[in-house]
C-alpha cells in the first residue's frame, strides 16, 4: 500500500469519526454541545501556545487555559439560561465567572514579574492573543442558534453552519485542483487559487440554500450567512497558515490523524464566528 493511499484511508476514517463526534455531541443535548465547544476551545488555545513556544516565547498556559474554560463555561451557561433552563446556581455562576476571568487577565502581568524572561512583552502578548484568537470567538458559537431561532433550541443550525465551512473547504479544493491557475496568496499558502476561492464561495452558498430549505429559514439570510462565513473563513485559514509558516511546522498538532490539530480543522470556523455573529446582529436590527 502506497503512503498516499494509506494517508487517504487514515484521513477518511478520522474524518468520519470526527464528523460523528461533532454531530452526536451537538444533537445529543445542549450540555454535550457545550462540552464540544469547550474541547475545541481548549485544544485550540493549547496549540496556539505551543506555536508561540516554538517562536521562542513563553505564554502562560495555566492562566490562558483557565480564562478559556471560564469564558466558555459562562457562554454555555448563558445560552442554556436563554433557552429556558435557569436556576439559582446557574445565575450565581454567571456572576462569578466573568469576575474571575477579569481578575485572571491582570494576573498574567504579575506572574511575568517572576519568570525572569527576556521576552516579557511577547510572553504576555502571546498569552492574551491565544485567548482572544480562539477562546473569545468560540464563546460566540453557543449564541448562533438562539439568534436564528429565539423560540427553541435548534442544534441543526450549528450543524449546517459547520457544513457551510466544510463545503467551502471541499469546493475550494475541487475547483482548485481542476481549474486552479492563479495563486490566491502564494507567500502564505502556495496551493490556494482564486478559482478555488470562488468555487468555495459557491459551495458554501449552495449549502446555505440547502440549510434554509431544510430548516425552513430565510433563504437570503442563510445565503448571506454562508457568504460571510466563507469569506472570513478563508482568512482564518490563511492566518493559521501564517502562524505555522512562521515557526516552520506543517500542522498545529496531531490530535486528529490525517487532519492535524484542532486549529487545522476548525481555524476557519473560529475566525468566522465574530463576523457571523455581527452579521446576525445586523440582520436582527433591520
Amino acid at each position: 500500500m502506497s503512503d498516499k493511499l494509506k494517508n487517504f484511508i487514515v484521513r477518511t476514517i478520522s474524518g468520519v469519526v470526527m464528523f460523528a463526534v461533532v454531530l452526536g455531541a451537538t444533537l445529543a443535548s445542549k450540555w454535550s454541545f457545550g462540552a464540544l465547544v469547550m474541547l475545541i476551545a481548549i485544544g485550540g488555545v493549547w496549540e496556539f501556545y505551543r506555536i508561540a513556544q516554538r517562536a521562542g516565547y513563553a505564554p502562560h498556559f495555566g492562566i490562558g487555559l483557565a480564562a478559556t474554560v471560564m469564558t466558555i463555561a459562562c457562554s454555555v451557561l448563558l445560552m442554556i439560561t436563554m433557552q429556558g433552563e435557569p436556576s439559582q446556581l446557574i445565575y450565581t455562576t454567571l456572576v462569578c465567572l466573568p469576575i474571575a476571568t477579569i481578575l485572571l487577565l491582570p494576573a498574567i502581568f504579575i506572574c511575568e514579574l517572576y519568570t525572569k524572561s527576556e521576552t516579557p512583552i511577547a510572553n504576555i502578548g502571546s498569552t492574551i492573543m491565544g485567548y482572544m484568537y480562539v477562546a473569545l470567538p468560540m464563546a460566540l458559537l453557543p449564541f448562533i442558534p438562539s439568534m436564528l431561532s429565539p423560540e427553541k433550541w435548534q442544534p441543526w443550525i450549528v450543524i449546517f453552519y459547520i457544513f457551510i465551512i466544510w463545503a467551502n473547504d471541499v469546493f475550494a479544493y475541487l475547483f482548485g485542483i481542476t481549474l486552479g491557475k492563479h495563486r490566491l496568496f502564494e507567500r502564505i499558502s502556495p496551493k490556494k487559487s482564486w478559482e478555488g476561492f470562488f468555487g468555495g464561495l459557491l459551495g458554501a452558498m449552495a449549502m446555505g440554500y440547502v440549510a434554509a430549505l431544510i430548516l425552513n429559514g430565510d433563504v437570503i439570510v442563510w445565503i448571506g450567512l454562508a457568504l460571510v462565513a466563507a469569506l472570513s473563513g478563508v482568512f482564518g485559514d490563511l492566518v493559521e497558515s501564517l502562524f505555522k509558516r512562521s515557526v516552520d511546522v506543517k500542522d498545529s498538532g496531531n490530535i486528529i490523524p490525517g487532519h492535524g490539530g484542532w486549529l487545522d480543522r476548525f481555524d476557519a470556523l473560529i475566525f468566522s464566528l465574530p463576523f457571523v455573529f455581527i452579521y446576525l446582529v445586523f440582520i436582527s436590527l433591520i
